[in-house]
């Protein structure tokens, strides 16, 4: 057995997707709301007896592994270093073959030696010298907090970082290249960032993904901040800065406060304000709302107060909605962000915080002051801004509150604001489980695999299998795979404890997928004697079913041989028989 069985079967499927999201009992297996697509009906089924997982909107599934690496975006050897610790397994000289896989794992382990090297240049080298005395001084950031943040600075020299990268630490310089910490310039391998203050960029399980790097003269021309290049770990819109360390603050106060720049997340956390995370952009991605919604149900924004921040609050709003996050703001006081406020007041800035409003009453209020509420001009120009973000409410009676709210402070009629804002174009949302585009279904198809999911999932599958048998007398299942595992069941069904879980140990490979979809179809509850009946009327079913379709097929075949006086005898015999069985099974 290798280790990633051995962890396997060491783990509980059901435990770890507990962990992010909620299960429930459903017969022998867990359902829930798929966690990778829009869906109002659950039909993501986990089995405990075979440890897999399978959504029948989406069509994902898998096991432990793929789970993980689905729902955390990891590649394998990370989802295997994560499951080794979770099932106590101590993973031994693993090698990883796949070039993808050693890419990410390369990157990772470039960017956790080039933290190393930014921090040592900043707390222990002479050339960090005037880098550390502007975060001290000037930013009034201990050398712990620093430690805390893992800060560092990227000498000024054009290629230090890359030269001890290869000469010290072994790397080629297209690793460098691919990390995007070093570039080519004039045949020469030289560093991307330069003479900046470095802040580590790592995702909410603690990888370093990347790093933003800023310069220390305010009043300089260049860019004052420049962030890695995309890179195969590197996505700006998928992360915060201080994820990692702010998680389990945000999911112990059920809420997560938003900040537009890593010293704003700095000076909140040395206020012991500890939920609080950076941006990185001007609005919030579908990516991140994602990432959010899995630790809190409510975000705090707390942005500058100008009209860059009030735009970005607008195009957040219908992703944050779309998640189904409550959103508040900050009313920042004595200062444009937070870094600034908590250095005039720290105690102001944390009643603020204490004080957030709803995030479409701060809307109603900021616009209905700065536009005259008695003209028809002003009066478009509120509706044009808010409408659009009243409709992409998804609870109505929240909804109806914020039209009738701003109905009264306009003094224009309900009925005139939701009929202008229908004219809105409507947020494109994501798409809701596939049956309703997905081709249709034969009714046999779906008998076919309902019946042997009734007799895989069934309590007693000796007693399942014999309700069937007689039910689907002279049938043939018209899906190879499910005639194959339903002879299967019948030869091992003379074994007293016959199991799911040991028909699929003996299964041949091609069939495991099969099975495994009808080991988790959704399935009501059923009274015991009740889930029995329901093999007997779907397997009924299935048999006329079958009937019809012979006696259509003969049918054919008797005007095909209308001059074949031998074949037509045989087929007007075989018909009589077929029909004389219809009756019987209309009464079954």
């Amino acid at each position: 057995m290798d280790q990633a069985s051995e962890i396997r079967d060491k783990l509980d499927i059901v435990s770890l997707i507990s962990e992010y999201i909620p299960l429930k009992k459903a017969g022998r297996n867990y359902r829930a709301n798929c966690p990778f697509h829009n869906e109002k009906s659950p039909s993501f089924m986990v089995s405990p007896e075979r440890q897999i997982w399978h959504c029948f909107g989406c069509q994902k599934g898998g096991d432990a592994f793929s789970f993980l690496m689905e729902y955390e975006n990891m590649e394998f050897p990370e989802a295997l270093r994560t499951l080794a610790k979770k099932a106590g397994v101590e993973l031994k000289n693993y090698r990883f073959d796949n070039e993808a896989y050693s890419e990410k794992e390369k990157i990772y382990r470039l960017n956790r030696q080039a933290l190393k090297f930014y921090q040592y240049v900043l707390l222990k080298h002479p050339l960090g010298k005037k880098a550390l005395s502007y975060l001290t001084d000037k930013r009034k950031i201990s050398e712990k907090l620093i430690e805390t943040f893992s800060l560092g600075y990227s000498p000024e020299s054009g290629s230090a970082l890359s030269s001890y990268l290869i000469k010290k630490k072994g790397y080629k310089k297209q690793d460098l290249y691919s990390s995007g910490l070093s570039l080519e310039l004039s045949g020469r391998t030289v560093d991307f960032f330069r003479g900046r203050l470095m802040f580590p960029l790592t995702d909410h399980r603690g990888n370093v993904v990347g790093f933003s790097g800023r310069i220390l003269d305010d009043n300089s021309d260049t860019s004052k901040y420049i962030n890695t290049k995309e890179t195969p770990v590197y996505h700006k819109g998928n992360l915060f800065f201080g994820m990692d360390s702010a998680k389990e603050e945000i999911k112990k106060l059920q809420q997560a406060i938003i900040v537009e720049g890593e010293f704003d997340a700095i000076a909140c956390f040395k206020e012991g304000i500890k939920n609080v995370i950076a941006i990185k952009g001007t609005a919030l991605t579908e990516n991140q709302a994602a990432l959010l919604s899995r630790f809190t149900p409510k975000v705090t924004l707390c942005l500058d107060m100008d009209s860059a921040g009030f735009e970005a609050t607008k195009r957040s709003l219908p992703i944050l909605e779309g998640k189904g996050l409550a959103t508040t703001i900050v009313i920042i006081p004595d200062g444009k962000d937070p870094d600034e406020a908590i250095k005039n007041d720290p105690a102001s800035f944390k009643k603020a915080l204490k004080e957030d409003i709803g995030v479409y009453d701060f809307l109603i209020e900021k616009l209905t002051k700065e536009n005259n509420t008695k003209s028809a001009e002003g009066k478009k120009k509120i509706t044009d801004d808010l409408l659009p973000l009243f409709s992409s409410i998804s609870n109505e009676i929240v909804k109806e509150h914020y039209f009738k709210k701003l109905s009264k402070e306009i003094d224009i009629s309900f009925d005139s604001l939701t009929r202008q804002a229908e004219k809105f174009p409507k947020e494109k949302k994501d798409q809701e489980i596939v049956s309703s585009t997905a081709p249709q279904r034969k009714r046999r198809e779906m008998l076919e695999e309902y019946i042997l999911a009734l007799v895989i999932q069934a309590k007693d599958i000796n007693r399942a299998l014999d309700e069937a048998n007689v039910a689907l007398a002279e049938f043939t299942f018209e899906n190879q795979s499910y005639q194959k595992i339903f002879e299967f069941i019948t030869k091992i069904a003379k074994m007293a404890d016959i199991s799911a879980k040991k028909i699929a140990a003996g299964l041949p490979k091609e069939l495991e997928v099969s099975f495994d979809t009808c080991s988790l179809l959704p399935l009501s509850e059923f009274g015991e004697e009740q889930y029995y009946q329901e093999i007997k009327k779907a397997g009924s079913e299935l048999f006329v079913i079958n009937l019809r379709e012979k006696l259509k097929v003969i049918s054919k075949d008797l005007e095909k041989n209308s001059e074949n006086e031998e074949e037509l005898l045989r087929l007007n015999k075989e018909f009589e028989r077929l029909t004389a069985l219809l009756p019987r099974s209309k009464q079954s």
